[in-house]
């Protein structure tokens, strides 16, 4: 039997100064974890109790679809040059060299490691499909480590990968995963959303991320309640409501104005009384093109990458949502310079727009001109107001496909709360959360790109595809803290608290009300629930206190009803008491909790 007395439980009546949301605050607080070092953190015993039955949880339910394996956190550098992602991942990575010079990097996530093994071990159609899974230590080098264990350097995950013969193989492993995600997420007591996600550094196409709301979340989420859709802000869509278009003016050619000093978007909408809905905002970038190796071949930069003019035209009071822009181009971008806008637009910022320039038909064939993007938002428009690339004027009676021709028109729109959801019109709401899990369907990238072959049903050599699955075991402790908290202390999930009772007697010096504790305790126990008495000999309101604060869902008040045969169970989440026969205790628990498997 656990007694409090005998366990070590350093539970503190002030949060540490730098704790900012409310699961820092209260895994400090009730002594589940302490500080090493910046973003680094021990588990204590009530933590590591609380930790294990989360792994627990996620080890039997991954055990139903795949197979577990426990991988090197240390990697060799030439790994993660074979994938591309050592110069990708950049500073995150932590880095660094053995007694021989040799380079390695500590494992972030283990695509690369997987791969590898797949790349010696897999060799016909019969070997798949596979998924394997491990839940270990990974390492980020994180540069600024915040809100406890939601941004930290060294976490804990389960990972996963899948590799299947072809795309409809994907499909299947990607919706096991699905499933059995949302087994362990209800499992483990969370209010969560799926939501369509971008892919990101890991790569791939489709995606959807487990996440939980809280004020504390880093990522935002798009969501309507009138319907099931949901996505991360980077993939969020909209419906917007139509707005007219401006009368033509003149011939109804592009008809340049005098806009002395007006350069940004209100300033110019106010001074020629139009609304920033029926101007263009002209964004100008810098993104990194690779090679072209048959023209730079002989060239001094052979083989380096190449500097390319990205523009981007979006309606004048919408935002640039930047992972959709990489997701188009296949990278990042950067602002150009002022030299970089002068040698294209021929004019200073401020006063740029589209027309008179040379843009590329095909990104890929017309290498040597500068790509324009327009932004759906913009199709169909016609009349619009632009810079004229000169200082001091722009243009009106700007159409789309008619003034100046895009490259292509893509979704490169940041959603706004508000705006109709794209499937039922909805209003749609914006929240901050916690992502818990992540899966990915990767596709060819690390199979391709480290060279593993198997054989088909025709004896042909064919790349694996491959998907990969990811969980944060603290964060799913962190999003139950952060759903379930209040003044006074935070309540777990009976399936990932630490204990679901704790047996407190008011007065361990009455030794009847010790005694009944105990026998309680022992008899709840035997019935297969977590119990913890607390022993010690400390007044009512400090038990009650410390019951509060550390994340136990039940708890049961020994003291004078004992004499009546009864005791006061108390539902930690609403603060409900009731009175419950001694005798018939266990019958009660199993009513309202799971025995312990």
């Amino acid at each position: 039997m656990h007694k409090w007395s005998e366990l070590f439980i350093p539970t503190l009546r002030e949060a540490p100064a730098d704790a900012e949301v409310a699961s820092h605050k209260f895994l400090v607080r009730a002594g589940y974890i302490r500080q090493l070092m910046a973003g680094v953190y021990s588990f204590l015993f009530l933590g590591n109790r609380s930790f294990n039955k989360i792994m627990g949880i996620v080890r039997e339910e991954m055990d139903k679809i795949g197979q577990e394996f426990f991988l090197p956190a240390l990697h060799p550098r030439e790994l993660w040059e074979a994938s591309g992602r050592f110069a990708l991942m950049g500073e995150n990575l932590f880095k660094l060299k053995d007694r021989k010079g040799a380079e390695l990097v500590l494992g972030m996530t283990e695509e690369e490691v997987m791969t590898s093994i797949a790349l010696k071990e897999l060799r016909s159609y019969k070997q798949l499909p596979q998924i394997w899974y491990q839940i270990a230590l990974k390492f980020r080098d994180e540069p600024r480590p915040k809100s406890g264990l939601l941004r930290v350097r060294q976490f804990m995950m389960k990972d996963a990968y899948s590799f299947d013969i072809d795309a409809a193989g994907l499909d299947v492993s990607y919706k096991k995963h699905y499933d059995t995600y949302c087994r362990i997420f209800d499992r483990c007591g969370l209010k969560y959303m799926v939501v369509e996600a971008d892919s990101g550094a890991m790569g791939g196409k489709e995606s959807h991320e487990f996440m939980v709301r809280t004020p504390a979340g880093e990522d935002h989420i798009v969501s309507c309640d009138g319907c099931n859709y949901a996505a991360n802000l980077e993939r969020a869509t909209s419906k917007l409501e139509t707005w007219g278009d401006l009368a033509p003016e003149g011939d109804g050619k592009p008809l340049e104005v005098h806009t002395p000093g007006q350069k940004t978007i209100e300033e110019v909408a106010r001074f020629l009384g139009v609304s920033p809905k029926n101007k263009i905002k002209t964004l100008a970038l810098m993104a990194e093109a690779p090679p072209d190796k048959k023209s730079d071949k002989k060239a001094d930069n052979a083989g380096k990458p190449r500097s390319r003019a990205i523009v981007v035209l979006m309606r004048g009071d919408h935002q640039l949502n930047e992972a959709k822009l990489n997701a188009v181009i296949g990278g990042a971008a950067r602002p150009m310079d002022e030299a970089e806008i002068k040698a294209l637009f021929k004019s200073p910022a401020g006063y740029l727009g589209p027309f008179g320039i040379e843009w590329a038909k095909d990104a890929k064939k017309d290498a040597a001109l500068p790509v324009l993007l327009v932004d759906k938002a913009l199709e169909g428009r016609s009349n619009l107001i632009a810079g004229a690339n000169k200082e001091d004027y722009h243009l009106k009676n700007l159409t789309p496909g008619k003034d100046f021709h895009p490259t292509a028109y893509a979704d490169l729109r940041a959603v706004t709360a508000g705006e109709g959801c794209p499937n039922c019109g909805n209003s749609l709401r914006i929240d901050t959360a916690v992502e818990i899990g992540h899966i990915f369907k990767l596709g060819y990238r690390y199979t391709k790109m480290m060279g593993a072959r198997v054989l088909d049903k025709n004896g042909k050599e064919v790349t694996p595809i491959m998907g990969c699955y990811g969980i944060g075991i603290e964060r799913i402790l962190t999003a139950a803290i952060e759903q379930s908290n209040d003044e006074n202390g935070f309540w777990l999930p009976p399936s990932i608290a630490p204990f679901q009772i704790v047996v407190t007697p008011v007065n361990v010096k009455d030794e009847s009300l010790l005694k009944a504790a105990t026998d309680i305790a022992t008899r709840l126990e035997a019935a297969g629930f977590d119990v913890l008495l607390d022993d010690r000999n400390e007044r009512p309101g400090v038990k009650f206190k410390d019951a509060d604060l550390v994340g136990i869902p039940f708890r049961i008040t020994v003291g004078n009803k004992v004499t009546e045969g009864t005791v006061e169970v108390v539902l930690r989440s609403t603060r409900e008491v009731r009175d419950v026969m001694i005798a018939t205790l266990v019958e009660y628990f199993q009513g309202v909790l799971p025995a312990k498997a």
